[in-house]
Parts: structure tokens; sequence; C-alpha cells
């Protein structure tokens, strides 16, 4: 009986990876990041059973229109390498802008979900700040300034998503600095109304900061989630559960 047991937990124990054997994750970092900064989502990724792809694109060195062929195209090239299907997202700040971007006039049908983490999906106050100053172009490139919420805003000017999205919003700041330019709640670079975006279909706040949220753990354990089931598992979580319902 004890063995019979033994077997029926290690099937079901797998059971979750079969879900997702097949499936591809893309993942994006943010400005003036690099894939290294989704190592541990990779990894985690990979333990549930998806294929991950891990995409590395040069952040500071192009406008978001250049950027956002090369990221995608290169993530959705490498799933087919591995013939691995259906395409799922997972973007860390202008990562998110990037696939928005993309699709903006393109068929999504290719996409099962999509997880953003501190989408600047409004653009962000910071931008609009500290554009004109010394050396903000220089670490952030023609992508950086296209990033604030102005009229030159590229992010704002994207409408409606047309994919199935979920956000994670973060409330902490370890910068009290660019905290000040931005409305509360924030994680230090996008505030929370600047995250959500109209046609999400989940949205939740965490306690984290907008630079290492996408290595906290909660953080990862919502991405599963919302992957796997389209909606998050935090309680305090906002759902349709289905696509371009939930108004931000």
């Amino acid at each position: 009986m004890k063995i019979k047991l033994t077997v029926i937990t290690f099937i079901v124990s797998l059971y979750p990876l079969s879900l997702s054997a097949n499936e591809c994750v893309i993942l994006l970092h943010g400005l003036a990041r690099t894939a290294s900064s989704m190592n541990k989502l990779e990894r985690e990724l990979g333990e549930h059973g998806y294929k991950v792809v891990n995409i590395a694109y040069p952040s500071r060195k192009k406008p978001i229109e250049e950027l956002a062929g090369m990221a995608v195209e290169a993530g959705v090239a490498a799933c087919k390498d591995r013939s691995a299907h259906p395409l799922n997202f997972v973007t860390h700040s202008l990562g998110g802008i990037l696939v928005r971007q993309y699709y903006r006039h393109r068929d999504s049908g290719d996409i099962n979900r999509v997880v953003m983490l501190g989408p600047p999906n409004h653009g962000s106050e910071v931008v609009d700040n500290l554009r004109n100053a010394p050396g903000f172009k220089l670490l952030n490139g023609p992508a950086g300034l296209q990033l604030g919420t102005d009229e030159s805003s590229v992010p704002k000017s994207l409408g409606p998503v047309n994919f199935e999205l979920g956000v994670i919003a973060g409330t902490r700041s370890i910068n009290l600095i660019l905290s000040t330019f931005l409305p509360n709640p924030d994680d230090g670079k996008v505030s929370v109304e600047s995250a959500k975006v109209e046609g999400m279909c989940g949205f939740v706040t965490l306690p984290v900061t907008h630079s290492f949220m996408m290595r906290n753990s909660r953080v990862i354990a919502e991405v599963v989630a919302f992957l796997k089931n389209g909606r998050f598992a935090s309680e305090s979580a906002v759902s349709s559960g289905c696509r371009g319902n939930l108004t931000p």
C-alpha cells in the first residue's frame, strides 16, 4: 500500500510539468539590463516544464520600434528551433513595451499568455523629469527617451493589448529620489497606475522593487500561476478571467 501511494504521489508531482511540456516562454529583460537579470526566472520556469529562451538585446542602442523586431523575432525563432509551441512571454519593464509594439498591428494568435513585470505602460514621470539631465541619454539610450508620459511617449501610443495579459506591479522603492517624481504607490521607476493597460486580464501588486522584482520568489510564483491558469494566485489580484475585459 505504501509503495502504491508513493507511485501515485510521484505521478501527480509530474502532472503539472506535462501541462507545459511543449510550451515556450520567451524572456525579455528591461532597459539597461542584460539577459542574466532573468536567469532565476529562466531556471525556475524550466523546472516547471517550460522550454525557456532568454533573449539578450541591445536595449540602449536603438529605439523601441527597432528593438521590438529584434527581440521578439529572436525569441520566436528560438522557440521554433526547439519545436516549442504555443508562445508565452514574461517581460521586465521595457521588455513588455517591446511586445506591445511588435504585436500592435500583428496577429497575436500564436501567443498563449504574457506576464509583464513593472511595465511602464503609460510611461514614467522619471523620464519626464530627467531626460535632459547629463548622462541620461548615454545611460538609457534612445529607447529610454521614449518612455516618458508626454506626447513623445511610445507606450501611451500603443493602445489596448490584443493578447491574454497579466501585469505585476511593485509597491516598494529603494530609490526615494526617483520616487518623488512618481505618483504613489510605485516601485522606484514605474507607478502602479502606469503599469496598468487597457485589455489586461489580470493585475496584482506585490511589495517588490522595480530593479529586482524578476528575482523575487513571490513574483515568480505569480508568473507561474498566470502562465498555467490565466489568473494570479494572490487573493488581492484582480482578474476578469478573459482577454480584454478588465478595466484598468
